[in-house]
């Protein structure tokens, strides 16, 4: 599955979360980069994307509230006690001092795990309720040391892993982040993320993605106004790239994006089904099948059976698999 979709033409290629941690689980089947007994897969893995001619890239993340006891049998952590629907209704642990430290650590041990299998870089996972986003939400976070507070004390945990992984890693290591732009309930609000764009931009970074979910929805409260990927291109500087994700399926929604700011049109479900989808973005009007999708048609693009029983968890992805 690694190399079928960088074949089909993919500037670069992203994989699915890995968690640095053993109890930083999100999910049953997840890749992981938290042992060196992972280095064999992982080896594998980037050698097979780097043979098509792809940039490769590991996104490395913690699940933090979203790593739930039944999976990982731990009680899960995050920047501060929280209750997360969903996730066996329990609290969750804030994490220590030395804990937060040591977090640090194992994403900067993840990161240099990653190198040495060959990954030209990672992407660190900021986005969508994971530990990193976590941190950031002043909703999530409500923690009164100096990685809480305002927004400079909020984006400290993730500011302190790129220092550190860029320390360990060197300079020619790529270093992406990626954010969500809004999750009110989480406390992420578009204004500070603005804000949160331009100060990661300071640092020693290479790409700034932004997990739109849907790219073309307008902003809550000012729907007429410029579009997420607009006000985005607008404050990063031209220096670092822009990838913005969310929804995109035919080559008039990639044209749009771009024409919106972004250097680079992420996506996933469609590159996923349709592995040489860049291939056909020349054609103004390519519009590939939409889902759900028969088993055969993913076994006839190369996914594994065991990748397929993973995707039938996506909502109307598979026939037969998840519907609500």
């Amino acid at each position: 599955m690694a190399r079928t979709p960088s074949k089909g033409g993919f500037a670069i290629t992203t994989t699915a979360a890995a968690n640095v941690t053993e109890h930083g689980r999100g999910w049953e089947g997840e890749m992981g980069v938290w042992g060196d007994h992972q280095l064999p897969g992982l080896t594998k893995m980037a050698t097979q994307l780097n043979e098509t001619g792809t940039v490769s890239l590991a996104q490395i993340f913690h699940g933090g509230m979203r790593a739930p006891k039944s999976l990982n049998g731990v009680q899960p952590v995050s920047a501060s006690e929280n209750t997360e629907d969903g996730m066996d209704g329990l609290y969750t642990r804030e994490l220590s001092h030395q804990e937060v430290l040591d977090m640090i650590q194992s994403f900067t041990d993840a990161a240099v795990r990653c190198q040495k299998a060959g990954f030209h870089g990672v992407e660190l996972h900021g986005a969508h309720s994971y530990l990193i986003c976590q941190f950031l939400g002043s909703v999530t976070n409500r923690r009164k040391d100096e990685w809480g507070g305002d927004l400079m004390g909020r984006s400290k945990f993730l500011r302190d892993i790129i220092t550190s992984v860029r320390q360990a890693t060197g300079p020619d290591f790529i270093i992406a982040v990626r954010i969500s732009p809004v999750i009110e309930k989480a406390g992420i609000f578009l204004h500070e993320s603005l804000e949160l764009a331009q100060i990661l931009c300071t640092m020693d970074i290479d790409m700034l993605h932004i997990s739109c979910w849907d790219v073309f929805q307008g902003v809550e409260g000012d729907e007429d106004g410029p579009s997420l990927t607009k006000r985005f291109a607008d404050v990063v500087p031209e220096h670092i790239p822009l990838i913005s994700t969310g929804a995109v399926w035919t080559s008039k929604d990639a044209q749009w994006v771009l024409d919106e700011g972004a250097d680079f049109v992420g996506v996933a479900r469609v590159g996923i089904a349709h592995p040489d989808w860049p291939m056909h973005l020349n054609d103004p009007n390519y519009s590939p099948q939409r889902p759900p999708f028969t088993e055969q048609h993913l076994l006839d693009v190369d996914l594994s059976p065991v990748f397929i029983e993973y995707m039938k968890r996506w909502k109307n992805f598979v026939v037969g698999g998840k519907k609500v």
